[in-house]
């Protein structure tokens, strides 16, 4: 008889995802639960399928992850409250706010999945079977990925207090009677280091970019990215160049290749990217939707702008590539003049053209581009002493600014590459956690509808209690264990 044992902390969890994420109770047809056994390479292959579709989900990369990372960080503000996911720029949290709850449930989610595989793959390795080296790196790979999202939004940065409450460190399948407890922020990021290094080692046969999955340079991307996190800027600086040095990837030209990239599935910038297909559209409730002008599509409710700080600093240089991915918003419906805060990254376009498939809300995620491992070695070179490397790595990405001096050796600091990290990626959930690991105040365009704000500051640090997330009263009740552990203020 198969006895499946799932945690505590997940029973309810899975049951309690959002209509969006209804997809995660069905089995499609390129996708399967890790949970179901595990006979061939092929099954592994279709775990590996399941578990990144969990990934596309709303609570997760398909919209409210991403969100979270420049709504709280400054990048977007709100027209108006009310319009659907507005406590992301509020920071009204709280254990009771199911708007935040999908975070951690999904992220179990995907980690139980991962670890059913994990053991499914070691169990037929035991029995002599062989040819899942690759899906046991992915799945250890993409374990990795899921923790250090969680840490991120549950736990203090390392940086600040390693000591803290991160997450429950669950790495196999546990009893049902289990509650497991919260590891520290040191602890998680130990693991985080571990599965990375253990999967690089089973990803590292085959050195070519590929599409879709998990390959070895994305891992060396996450390990570049978590490296930096941690200020362990040898070992960022180091993962770093293998990518670079490696020529296995190429930055757009300066100009136009750079927009048209958004409209093209796994091009040449793209370390890892989420397929999004029919099945995992989410439509209007896609990140495309969320960002783009209100009343543009049905539906389009203007949810997010890009805020006056954002643009100011896109602004520096009116002939800026990426102004290509902007097109007006309700501010100010003028084509020619008119406030350009809204972002065309998940449409394909600001034609909304998508990337070739039969909606253009169905455009892929790309989760790591080969920009953000400039600007990981232009961190790092900086933190290192090599400032000429860092200018160097710097001006890679902003030679996309035809206008601005290049940087040099003395002009370059770490707020022109935070400015430069923003212009880049933003969209895509980096400015939160950017400013906060590098102890920078936040500041909010709350004057520019003057919509109310009662739950924080117009300026925050990372000393405010609400820069993690509060463990939803779901969790707590399922996990009893967690209860002495719930986040600080909350």
């Amino acid at each position: 008889m198969k006895i499946y044992r799932l945690y505590t902390l997940l029973a309810a969890a899975v049951m309690s995802l959002s209509a969006c994420d209804s997809f995660l109770d069905m089995q499609p047809t390129n996708a399967s639960n890790a949970e179901t056994a595990i006979a061939t390479t092929d099954d592994a292959q279709v775990a590996i399928n399941g578990i990144m579709r969990a990934m596309s989900s709303s609570s997760y990369y398909g919209r409210n992850f991403m969100l979270y990372g420049d709504a709280k960080g400054g990048d977007l503000t709100i027209y108006s409250a009310g319009r659907g996911m507005d406590a992301l720029y509020s920071f009204n949290h709280a254990p009771t706010s199911g708007s935040y709850s999908g975070y951690w449930s999904t992220g179990y989610y995907c980690i139980m999945q991962v670890n059913n595989l994990i053991e499914n793959i070691d169990r037929l390795q035991a029995a002599g079977q062989t040819g899942f080296d690759n899906y046991k790196g992915q799945a250890l790979t993409l374990r990795a990925l899921f923790y250090f999202d969680l840490v991120r939004l549950y736990g203090l940065p390392y940086n600040y207090d390693k000591t803290a409450l991160g997450v429950p460190n669950v790495i196999q399948t546990l009893e049902a009677s289990a509650q497991p407890t919260r590891a520290t922020v040191e602890e998680n990021y130990a693991q985080i280091l571990a599965d990375l290094k253990a999967g690089a080692e089973l990803l590292a046969d085959n050195k070519k970019p590929v599409d879709s999955y998990v390959g070895y340079f994305a891992n060396i991307a996450l390990q570049a990215r978590v490296n930096l996190y941690m200020e362990r800027y040898a070992e960022a600086l180091a993962a770093a160049k293998e990518i670079i040095d490696s020529k296995k990837y190429s930055l757009y030209a300066p100009d136009d290749d750079w927009v048209d990239s958004w409209r093209k599935q796994y091009a040449s910038e793209s370390i890892l990217e989420l397929g999004i297909d029919a099945e995992s559209d989410l439509g209007s409730s896609s990140l495309g939707f969320y960002y783009m002008q209100y009343g543009r599509k049905k539906n389009a409710m203007g949810w997010f702008l890009a805020s006056d700080y954002f643009l100011n600093r896109l602004g520096e240089d009116p002939d800026d590539v990426r102004w290509g991915v902007m097109d007006v918003d309700e501010e100010d419906y003028d084509f020619d003049t008119g406030r350009r805060g809204a972002c065309y990254k998940y449409m394909g376009s600001v034609d909304m053209v998508g990337d070739g498939k039969e909606t253009s809300t169905a455009v892929n995620i790309k989760l790591i581009r080969l920009s953000e491992i400039y600007l990981i070695a232009a961190e790092a070179a900086l933190q290192t002493g090599d400032k000429e490397a860092a200018a160097s790595y710097l001006n890679a990405i902003r030679q996309r600014a035809p206008h601005l001096e290049p940087a040099t050796a003395a002009t370059v600091s770490l707020d022109m590459i935070l400015d430069e990290r923003s212009k880049e990626l933003f969209g895509e959930g980096h400015r939160f956690f950017d400013m906060i690991r590098c102890n920078r105040s936040i500041e909010y365009n709350d004057d520019f509808q003057s919509v109310p704000i009662s739950q924080r500051e117009k300026v925050i640090d990372r000393t405010f209690y609400k820069i993690v997330l509060p463990i939803s009263q779901d969790e707590l009740n399922a996990n009893p264990a967690l209860r002495s552990q719930q986040n600080p203020g909350y």
